[in-house]
């Protein structure tokens, strides 16, 4: 059994999305950590602000297979995978953390994810795990987000 930290993030209609994507994690991977939401501006395009959170589980899948399974939970809510991959979309759930393992695998699985370096993933698994290390730096999630440049990417409480 592994511990696993997700990201998960919406710009169209995000309460609905964010909350049925919570649905489906707790009946599929019973009791879930659940961060609080945080509004931002989209990142990598010009789009509609993003609500995001955190979501910490344990689970028995391989990686590569979460990652098939967070891949077919987006998918039945809507995500779009015929557009630019940096867009707006209904849900994007991705594998931030995945016990101590490094990964650079396919379907984009990169684990720990890079955009730990945005406050948009950061912020929120640091509500939930602030003592969990990163994999490669060994700092904490706490560390790392007191050292964070915070007025370079401001979040707002946005609840759910």
């Amino acid at each position: 059994m592994a511990r696993v930290y997700l990201s998960l993030g919406s710009n169209l209609e995000p309460h609905r999305y964010l909350r049925a994507a919570l649905d489906e994690l707790r009946t599929h991977f019973g009791a879930i950590a659940v961060s609080p939401a945080y509004r931002s501006r989209s990142v990598g395009f010009d789009g509609a602000d993003f609500v995001n959170l955190a979501v910490g589980l344990d689970t028995e899948l391989e990686p590569e297979a979460l990652n098939d399974w967070l891949h077919a939970l987006e998918d039945r809510h809507g995500r779009r995978r015929d557009v630019p991959r940096y867009s707006d979309r209904t849900l994007d759930v991705d594998v931030v953390l995945y016990g101590e393992q490094v990964i650079d695998g396919p379907g984009h699985l990169q684990i720990p994810r890079k955009e730990l370096q945005h406050a948009f993933v950061l912020k929120p698994l640091a509500d939930i795990a602030p003592q969990v290390r990163h994999p490669v730096s060994g700092r904490t999630m706490a560390e790392l987000w007191a050292a964070f440049p915070q007025e370079r990417e401001p979040l707002l409480a946005e609840p759910l």
